[in-house]
């Protein structure tokens, strides 16, 4: 009698044979290469003829969707790097790319890096996260959620491209952000802190973001050619941002949200403008062929080159640290504006756009609920309008 044949064809496609270690393959064609003509021809394998006759039934379905994508040898590290070079850094801004790098360099790849792209899953993902937020020294929940964020993006893009089918971050649990009560300078704050900075070399510097609301890096940005002092009103357009890389220089570069403001400062900080105008002038005259402005920058040093924004930083937290409040940041200028225009009776609007912010809705959620005295104006104002419209016995 013959001997049985160990190879048949599998349900009418493709064909499943035993191999001589024990081993199954099962092997199936994907078109004819277009310069023999020739089929191409692919193998999967398996442990037993059921498990190697599942596969190639899944791998039929997927051709006949069009939702086949062939195994790669490409690992997340050098997928991670063909994303950030070919899909990434010409359409990004250049600090947000350095942020991606960032991330994928100093937390993704020592983790996963090494893992197959197309045999990452869910739980390797999970596990890098819980690491992070369960190290001796922890990450932050939101620092998390951003490396999951440029991860996500990235998965995102090889499922695009048909390299992998799903993003397995797509359903991992991300720690809660506990959000952080705002805390911004009340008046007698803000009386001390004024007294602390007069003669102080960055007074200008804090005064104006204490009074318009600008972020560091606007304010640090802010040039001479976006100050109208005819209108009173400064152009908000760019801000300064130093590269995230060792030597980096600082750079001039969109807003946050790439949208351009006009705000209408206090004749107080238009006057401070002019005078510090003049400062600048005088400083210039001294500093002669030394001085450096070629950005036309209104805050500098001595000899016209932008500020760093981490001296900045140092200096103004020395300076909450002697007035009794060491946990103020210096963006809690930009909340104390926004607590003082909406005390002041600023309708939320205006503060929106003075702040930059997407939407009022926005504005309201961080500053709706932080000051009394607007809850108590509100409920004067309701006393009075119930007096008037009382009728009397």
């Amino acid at each position: 009698m013959a001997k049985k044949s160990n190879t048949r064809t599998a349900q009418g496609a493709g064909s499943i044979r035993q191999r001589p270690n024990g081993r199954w393959e099962a092997r199936y064609t994907m078109g004819h290469d277009p310069g023999t003509g020739k089929q191409i021809r692919k193998s999967i394998y398996g442990s037993t003829e059921k498990e190697v006759l599942k596969k190639l039934q899944q791998v039929q379905v997927d051709i006949e969707n069009g939702a086949y994508t062939e195994p790669l040898k490409m690992t997340v590290s050098m997928w991670l790097d063909v994303w950030l070079s070919e899909y990434v850094k010409d359409s990004v801004k250049p600090f947000t790319y350095s942020n991606y790098d960032t991330q994928c360099r100093v937390h993704i790849k020592p983790a996963i890096g090494s893992v197959l792209l197309q045999k990452l899953s869910a739980h390797s993902i999970q596990a890098l996260y819980n690491k992070l937020y369960r190290a001796e020294k922890p990450l932050s929940a939101k620092s998390i959620r951003n490396i999951h964020g440029v991860l996500h993006k990235a998965l995102s893009q090889a499922v695009m491209l048909g390299y992998i089918k799903v993003n397995p971050a797509s359903i991992c649990t991300l720690p809660r952000v506990v959000k952080k009560e705002i805390q911004p300078l009340d008046e007698n704050d803000i009386t001390d802190f004024l007294g602390a900075i007069s003669g102080h070399r960055f007074e200008t510097v804090f005064t104006v973001a204490l009074f318009t609301g600008m972020r560091r890096g606007e304010v640090l940005g802010l040039t001479w050619d976006c100050i109208d002092f005819e209108k009173g009103v400064v152009k908000v357009n760019k801000q300064l941002q130093k590269e995230r890389k060792k030597g980096g220089a600082h750079v001039l570069a969109t807003l946050k949200n790439d949208k351009t403001r006009l705000i209408t400062p206090a004749q107080y900080i238009m006057q401070l403008l002019r005078n510090h105008k003049v400062t600048q002038l005088e400083s210039q005259l001294l500093a002669g062929q030394m001085w450096n402005n070629e950005n036309n920058l209104v805050f500098t040093n001595e000899i016209g080159c932008c500020l760093s924004a981490q001296t900045v930083y140092l200096n103004y937290k020395r300076i909450a640290d002697g007035i009794g409040i060491p946990e103020s940041r210096f963006h809690d200028l930009r909340h104390s504006y926004a607590v003082a225009a909406l005390s002041s009776g600023d309708d939320v609007k205006t503060v929106q756009e003075n702040l930059g912010h997407h939407t009022a809705a926005f504005t309201l959620d961080i500053y709706g609920h932080v000051s009394e005295k607007m809850k108590q104006a509100s409920a004067d104002r309701m006393d009075a309008f119930i007096q008037g419209v009382k009728k009397t016995g």
